[in-house]
Formats: structure tokens, sequence, C-alpha cells
């Protein structure tokens, strides 16, 4: 278990990269970070080439930030209902409150089209369209983007070869590569990244949007709305909610006054990610530097039979006066259920909006 108490900060359990690709048994780290008095997180550090990589892209989500109207409206996807490009005021994640201080910058990290059949596109718009990219304005965001993308669902692969060896050890039953094949062989990951303005800034007029769409838009970007159970104020920069896919990799966070990076924890040490724990516990989490974070799906809590739990989450925005025009931005990378043939009559897409539905209505 992570250290820390009711009500404060816990650091997040931590593996090397070395250890995932070596072979290492982490079975106790696994069970530590994902089991049942787990966080539902774990941290993955010395990733080569990660600092980089992460240092190209988040600054980036500002550039998208501060763009015209005009080029924001140039890449947005309605058709998506706004699940990929540029997304702001459209979601709503948590009790029907608009999600109205974040940003979002959606794309397939692993391909730009992952069909060309025009049904699928029609019938699952929010995974099957393909990437919109600033190619004109940022065009230094899609290397980027593919780079980081790509990495974190490289490493997540190895993360997950080693909570199928854990699975099965507790349970022979969990057929051997079950949880890494379903994100192997899938083709419709989606990375989110993400520009969460300054608290006391208001986003530039969002359109208003129904809340059944908004409900849609926000599970097709890999969220699912839990109760607040009256936690608003910790909350307030992202809603509690639980990923839906297998498996979440997660930058830390990189925050700016200005322009200028600062420190988030000089800005308010209280802001940040905050985890609801199993047994009710609200803790701060806190991502190591350098490291990759991964969050358990509530599809893989499904697939490894609740060994591993998926536990909701949200994010507080930094208070008082050094808080005042404050950004902050991340990369989250959804790593979605696999893509099958189930029969003549069923899509292989269909696979993996009927577990999503199946999900939600848990």
């Amino acid at each position: 278990m992570p250290k820390g108490g009711a009500g404060g900060v816990m650091e997040v359990v931590r593996v090397s990269f070395a250890d995932l690709k070596e072979g290492v048994d982490l079975a106790a780290q696994i069970e530590a970070a994902f089991g049942p008095g787990g966080l539902g997180i774990i941290a993955v550090s010395d990733v080569p080439s990660y600092p980089e990589a992460r240092q190209r892209l988040l600054p980036l989500a500002l550039r998208l930030g501060e763009l015209s109207e005009e080029a924001r409206r140039s890449i947005e996807d309605p058709g998506s209902k706004y699940s990929f490009g540029w997304s702001e005021g459209k979601e709503s994640v948590e009790a029907g409150r608009a999600d109205a201080l974040k940003a979002s910058f959606y794309a397939n990290p692993l391909t730009d089209a992952p069909t060309a059949d025009p049904q699928l596109i029609h019938r699952f718009p929010t995974y099957c369209r393909p990437n919109v990219w600033p190619s004109r304005d940022i065009p230094e965001l899609e290397p980027a983007f593919k780079a980081l993308g790509r990495m974190i669902v490289d490493v997540g692969k190895q993360l997950l070869r080693h909570c199928d060896t854990y699975a099965r050890s507790r349970n022979p039953h969990v057929p051997p590569g079950k949880l890494l094949g379903v994100v192997e062989r899938s083709q419709c990951h989606k990375a989110r990244l993400l520009l969460y303005r300054p608290p006391q800034q208001q986003p530039p007029s969002p359109p208003a949007q129904g809340e059944a769409a908004a409900a849609e838009s926000s599970r097709a970007s890999g969220d699912e709305a839990v109760p607040s159970g009256g936690d608003g104020d910790v909350s307030s920069w992202c809603g509690w909610h639980v990923d839906h896919g297998s498996l979440t990799g997660l930058t830390r966070a990189q925050f700016w006054r200005g322009g200028e990076a600062v420190e988030g924890r000089e800005v308010d040490p209280s802001c940040g990610l905050y985890i609801r724990t199993r047994g009710g516990q609200i803790v701060q989490a806190h991502i190591p530097d350098g490291c990759i974070a991964f969050q358990v799906g509530h599809a893989m809590s499904i697939q490894s039979g609740g060994l591993l739990a998926a536990t909701p989450h949200c994010v507080s925005a930094p208070k008082g006066p050094a808080s005042r025009g404050v950004s902050r931005a991340t990369l989250a990378v959804f790593m979605q259920v696999r893509t099958v043939q189930a029969g003549p009559h069923c899509s292989r897409w269909s696979v993996l909006f009927t577990l999503v539905r199946t999900v939600h209505a848990s």
C-alpha cells in the first residue's frame, strides 16, 4: 500500500522501465498499485527519451489554446461529437456540470484513419473518423503528439504483460495474455492533449450543447462520469470520473503562468490529481518527476475479474492569489479494448461499444 493518510498525499507506486522489459517479478508492485488496497495507478520511471518527448508536446497545448477562434474552429470535428480535433465547452463529466475550464485536442496516436469502411465511420464516428491536425498553424504538433502517444502505448503494453502474469497467478482461469491482447490488437486508441485554463478565466464563449450530447462526448473522450459525493471543491478543474477503456497512460502535468513554466506545488500544494479509493478515502496522488503514470480503466477491471481496480479520480485547481493566471497541460492516452470479428451480424466495432455501454450502465 502506498504511504499516506486520510486526506493526505500518497506517492504513486513506482517501477522502472528496465524491470518491465527484463521480466523482473513485479507482482508485489502490481498488487500494491492496482489491487484491492491500491490507488489504481502506477508510475514507470526511466523511460528512454520520455522527458524530451513530453517537453516537445505539452507546451503546444498552450499554443493551441492561443489560436484564433477561426483557427480553433478549423480543427473541430462536430461529426465525431468533438472526439477528434479541438474540443472546448462540449463535455460534461460530473452530474451534468459543464466542463468549462478544460480544452482538449484529440487524435489517434497510432493511425490517422483506423478504418476506411464508410459504414463503420458513420456508425461509430467517435472512434472511426480520421484525425484532424492544425498543419498550417502548428505543424510540429502532429509529430510530437504521435511520438509521445506511441511511446506511452508501447510502455503500457510492457506493463500489461506483468498485469497478465499477476492476474493469472491469482486466478488461473484468466486466459494467458488476455489483458495485453485486447489492447495489442486495437486500432481505436485515443490520446487527449489537455489544457486546463486558469481558474479565474472563462473559455471563449463555447456553444451550448444538450445534456445527452455532452454525455456522449464525455464517454467518447475516455471518461465515465461518477457522482461527486459532495466533493465539488476538489474536482474544480476536472470532475470525478472513471476511465472506461483498458489502460490510461498519463504524463505528469506541466504548469504555466503568463507563458512561463512554474511548479504546481509552488502555486498550491493541494492542486492536482485526486483519487477515491475502493474504501472511499480521497487522497492526492503525486506522480513522480520523469515518470509516466498508468491508471486502470473500467474495461480492464472487468476483464481481470475485479483483480485490478479502476478508481474514480478528478483534478483540483489551484486556489489563492498565487493561482491567478496559472494553466495546466498533460497528455492522457486511452488504450481501448480490442476490435474483434464477433460474427456475420456483429461488427468488430460493435463489441467495443457493447462493452463501453455495459461499463457505463454498471
